[in-house]
């Protein structure tokens, strides 16, 4: 028999130890989805769309719920047929995964080990940490630019240890974003070697001239790579359907990875009619684009600094005062059935961030901030 080696932490416990490293991670932790009173009134804490599912991905839903005993396909090939069919892409080039997170994490351990650095933004998405650390890597942090991520910044940073740099665009969760010259001017600067993984979960959002989300560069470019959701404007979240594109020896490299029949036959058939339905996409981004402007505007009345957003949710700063903090106007809110987001997890503790919600909820959450606030 092999002799075992047992590991013994404090306290005397010989048990199983993650490798090194594992417990270094912070957990991810989601947003609340009740109010302090276990009732959901409001619930603006995870950028959510507040126009529900297309009711043509419903039915896709129902008519595989017929057949749960089979397996789905293993390699989404609808799915990605009606993704490249929409988006102009080669669909031998698209990787589907549970949600962008999985994607993410996909090419992290495809890409990254010990010894490894990964660059992301001073307050990039957390899943970037976490999968860099999963991976067996070290994260890098880059400092931002009016909550803005700097290219100059990254391109610091890159050492001969650099394998890959992530960038939302636009970022969450400060809702700012980068012109595409930018991105570009950020994927000329680096090695050829590294791989720039361009996450544009909301870009279907972004109403900008300047802004592309990166399927040109993932589509000419050896080293790009650009990763989607259907969590966001499809209302798909709770299927978990995300997707990548970029090189084929990426997408292949990825593949191999891949865990067998990571979507369920639900999520690829919804996926499928989502991605389709335009007028259902249409509504969503005229809703936003008249409910977010109105959103900043009445909360900067209130005295409030908001950052300028392009995505569905908004950066609200609250003052450094006893009883008027973010934590305080947290507690207030979630005493009245309105679920935020705060963001010290993101190193911005005096902030929190609200999606844009349904009418009823925009109009409550400003009502109640109003109060709050001592300016009624």
């Amino acid at each position: 028999m092999n002799e075992m080696t047992t590991v013994t932490k404090a306290g005397g416990a010989n048990r199983p130890q993650p490798r090194a490293g594992v417990l270094d991670i912070a957990p991810y932790v989601p947003g609340k989805s009740k109010g302090t009173h276990g009732k959901t009134v409001h619930k603006l804490s995870s950028n959510e769309t507040p126009l529900g599912t297309s009711a043509a991905a419903k039915a896709a839903i129902e008519a595989v719920a017929q057949n749960l005993e089979l397996y789905p396909d293993g390699s989404s090939t609808e799915l990605r047929a009606a993704i490249g069919e929409v988006y102009g892409v080669n669909p031998d080039r698209i990787i589907c995964g549970a949600g962008s997170d999985e994607v993410l994490s996909m090419v992290a351990y495809a890409y990254l080990g010990p010894g490894d650095e990964a660059i992301y933004s001073e307050h990039g998405f957390l899943v970037y940490d976490i999968a860099i650390r999963a991976a067996g890597a070290t994260p890098v942090i880059a400092p931002e630019t009016d909550l803005t991520t700097d290219v100059d910044a990254i391109l610091a940073r890159v050492t001969e240890r650099t394998r890959m740099v992530f960038v939302a665009n636009p970022n969450n969760p400060t809702g700012t974003y980068l012109p595409f010259e930018e991105i570009r001017r950020l994927h000329a600067g680096l090695p050829s070697q590294v791989l720039l993984v361009l996450d544009a979960a909301y870009g279907e959002y972004v109403r900008r001239n300047d802004y592309e989300s990166g399927i040109e560069l993932a589509a000419t470019a050896e080293n790009v790579f650009m990763t989607r959701t259907f969590s966001k404007i499809y209302g798909l979240a709770s299927l978990r359907i995300g997707w990548g594109f970029g090189p084929a020896h990426v997408i292949d490299a990825l593949n191999r990875i891949r865990g067998p029949f990571n979507l369920s036959g639900m999520a690829i058939a919804a996926g499928v009619a989502a991605v389709k339905d335009r007028e259902f996409i249409a509504r969503s981004v005229e809703h936003n684009e008249k409910w977010l402007p109105w959103l900043t505007e009445e909360l900067q009345k209130l005295g409030l600094k908001v950052t300028p957003s392009v995505c569905n949710f908004l950066l609200i700063h609250f003052p450094d005062e006893d009883g008027k903090r973010a934590t305080d106007a947290d507690a207030y809110l979630l005493e009245r059935g309105c679920v935020l987001r705060l963001v010290g997890n993101y190193g911005l503790p005096n902030a929190i961030r609200m999606t844009v919600g349904s009418e009823e909820a925009n109009r409550t959450v400003v009502a109640h901030l109003k109060d709050f606030l001592g300016k009624a």
